[in-house]
């Protein structure tokens, strides 16, 4: 069962899939509190997206998607239900104006980026 915790949720059932080019993707869009980086919705405009988005155009198996990337990189490959992931619910929640959800997000990407391996490859 997942976390409730999304910061808990994103550093066990996210960040083991991310690359690292997803990883340096998401700082530097938390860090700069870009408007790229929206919430409410996976994609608006190209290339608008939330965190699943951001992290899906910067992985392998996913990359070559648009405005599904998010949710197919969430399903297929981090294995979650979008509906019910708590890191979602509180993105979307949150808005912009949830700068500790924001900050301690941001320091598990900086953690992550030291921690794991490249993923492997998931057949989506």
């Amino acid at each position: 069962m997942l976390s409730a915790d999304p910061v808990t949720e994103f550093r066990h059932a996210w960040l083991p899939h991310i690359t690292c080019e997803g990883l340096t993707r998401l700082v530097d869009l938390l860090e700069k509190s870009s408007p790229l980086l929206i919430h409410g919705s996976f994609t608006r405009a190209m290339p608008m997206g939330c965190l699943a988005s951001h992290i899906a155009w910067n992985h392998p198996n996913t990359r070559h998607l648009n405005h599904e990337a998010g949710v197919v990189w969430l399903t297929k490959v981090a294995g979650l239900n979008p509906a019910t992931s708590s890191v979602i619910l509180a993105w979307d929640a949150a808005g912009r104006g949830d700068f500790e959800l924001r900050s301690r997000l941001l320091d598990a990407c900086r953690e992550g980026r030291h921690a794991a391996p490249e993923p492997e490859p998931v057949a989506c």
